[in-house]
């Protein structure tokens, strides 16, 4: 799949005012997904400290954090590559979300390309892992359109919602990775 470069950008922040909206507004919708999270999250200025810490995880390249962008340009989510690991592994995490109100326009689908595109890259990196809850199917179709494959399940895996949880693990792996041969 090719992504579209304008779908995301890096995080800035300037996002926390859009963000803290947007986590606000959808603070119900995203309860069963999320972990529970204090109420200042919630707010710009949780919001701004949330961005500090993505920005120095990314300025040490331990994080790859982008606003997903509506079709109009404006802020619909986030989607962050963290846990960067370098050495061996080359490889990280990948976490999104979009507003409740834009679910079903292709926009985490797109925006899942973008980042894959950009790990694969110019990140160099060879694998990205994604979980989600079993009952997640959206989320799951989403990383199938993007060529993620299914390679397990962790019982008991995150803290989601107040309770230890179950989730389905996916990875993307680049096949033709040609990294240094040591490292």
């Amino acid at each position: 799949m090719t992504s579209d470069p304008s779908r995301t950008r890096l995080i800035a922040v300037e996002d926390a005012v859009a963000l803290a909206a947007l986590v606000a507004a959808n603070r119900a919708f995203m309860a069963p997904w999320d972990p529970v999270r204090h109420d200042e999250f919630y707010s710009e200025a949780g919001q701004r400290a949330v961005i500090a810490g993505l920005l120095r995880d990314h300025a040490d390249g331990r994080a790859l954090p982008h606003v997903i962008l509506a079709d109009d340009g404006t802020v619909a989510g986030r989607i962050t590559l963290g846990g960067i690991a370098r050495g061996p592994a080359q490889s990280a995490g990948m976490g999104y979300w979009v507003a409740q109100e834009l679910n079903g326009r292709g926009l985490a689908t797109e925006a899942v390309a973008r980042i894959k595109e950009l790990a694969f890259g110019p990140l160099g990196l060879h694998r990205i892992q994604a979980e989600t809850l079993p009952h997640n199917v959206a989320s799951q179709r989403v990383l199938a359109r993007n060529g993620f494959e299914r390679y397990g399940y962790a019982p008991r895996y995150l803290r989601i919602a107040g309770d230890w949880q179950d989730h389905v693990m996916f990875q993307a792996v680049h096949d033709s990775w040609t990294g240094p041969a040591a490292v």
